[in-house]
């Protein structure tokens, strides 16, 4: 596996990881776990930092003109973080919709 396929799989793990934390949060909020809920958006936050710091090595590289050749595995991830990232801010407004209801 070439270096651009194995950072593609680490951004998309934790992509993933950092959704799945937003999207929990939001069925805590309604439920009125409200600490549980913060305390996951702020894991999604730090789960879509390391994704972003892989992102931002992709990019130093390719400013550097040490970039490698994209493939399919590298889009997906771009693709899949984006949507991460979507979920994350769109579940703390959920959140604070809940909380305030």
């Amino acid at each position: 596996m070439d270096n651009m396929t194995e950072i593609a799989f680490q951004i998309i793990l934790y992509a993933g990881n950092g959704k799945s934390n937003a999207m929990e949060a939001i069925q805590l909020a309604k439920e009125g776990a409200f600490d549980e809920a913060d305390r996951l958006i702020e894991e999604a936050g730090e789960e879509l930092s390391k994704a972003h710091s892989y992102q931002t090595k992709l990019l130093q590289n390719e400013a550097s003109g040490t970039g490698e050749s994209v493939n399919v595995i590298l889009v997906h991830s771009q693709d899949h973080l984006m949507t991460s990232m979507t979920v994350k801010d769109l579940a703390v407004e959920f959140i604070e919709l809940y909380r305030n209801k």
